[in-house]
């Protein structure tokens, strides 16, 4: 990264072309400094774009809405997620339903500044006795992975797992895959929850192999159904991002 060492009310400084030469160049470029996963200020003067942007900013697709009001972290994300992952158009649904608009969160969850905006909502919600994170996959890994490994830069030790859609049938964990042990309290996560069945059936299976669910996350509950079935289920369910925050209704 160059730092040219100007500010917006002074003339240009002199270029360093004469003798005699200065022991450091006025136009040397500054060392660069590692930015800390938490600090958003610094990852944007290293280049990561800024998500932070109001929803009135032009390239924002919230624009013509009146969203409501959230913290300044899912606010943050909120903005990254309208950005990067909501498509319009005609789009025909896992459900055979039609929506004119498309909602991928991976292009949150897969992007390294949307990973460090998803990381500060997801673990302001993890509870203070919680071992463990994951879900079904695929759409559980990229969330579980990230959360973790920010969460240990953190102090938040939580071990990851993925839930396979099938069970090997060799080995000795049958559908967990990854660093969940009988006894942990897990986190439950996906990217994406539209019906509640992909979730509730991680539920099921880490149940099976001994650990206890403590809640339930993802980044955004696109059909307003999962509560109540999490509710039903004994596990406390809060999302980090709902489709009315998106300025959607549940389930269109």
């Amino acid at each position: 990264m160059v730092v040219e060492c100007r500010s917006a009310t002074s003339s240009p400084p002199p270029a360093c072309t004469s003798p005699p030469w200065p022991r450091r160049c006025c136009c040397a470029a500054a060392p660069a400094r590692r930015a800390d996963p938490g600090d958003h200020a610094a990852l944007a003067s290293a280049g990561v774009p800024d998500t932070s942007a109001s929803p009135s900013s032009p390239s924002s697709p919230s624009s013509p809405r009146s969203l409501p009001p959230l913290d300044p972290a899912r606010h943050a994300l909120r903005e990254h997620v309208l950005r990067h992952s909501v498509k319009h158009g005609e789009f025909t649904l896992k459900s055979g339903a039609t929506s004119t608009w498309f909602l991928d969160t991976k292009q949150t969850a897969c992007r390294p500044d949307g990973v460090l905006l998803m990381a500060d909502v997801a673990l302001s919600l993890v509870p203070a006795d919680a071992t463990a994170i994951g879900g079904l996959t695929v759409g559980a890994d990229p969330v579980a992975y990230a959360v973790a490994a920010i969460g240990a830069t953190r102090g938040v030790s939580l071990k990851s797992f993925t839930v396979r859609k099938e069970a090997k049938d060799h080995g000795i964990t049958g559908r967990i895959a990854g660093a969940l042990a009988p006894g942990d309290r897990v986190v439950i996560t996906e990217d994406t929850v539209t019906r509640g069945t992909s979730i509730m059936e991680a539920v099921e299976v880490v149940r099976a192999f001994g650990a206890e669910p403590v809640l339930i996350t993802v980044i955004v509950d696109r059909g307003g159904t999962c509560g109540a079935m999490a509710e039903a289920a004994g596990v406390p369910f809060r999302p980090m991002l709902t489709a009315p925050d998106l300025g959607f209704g549940y389930g269109t």
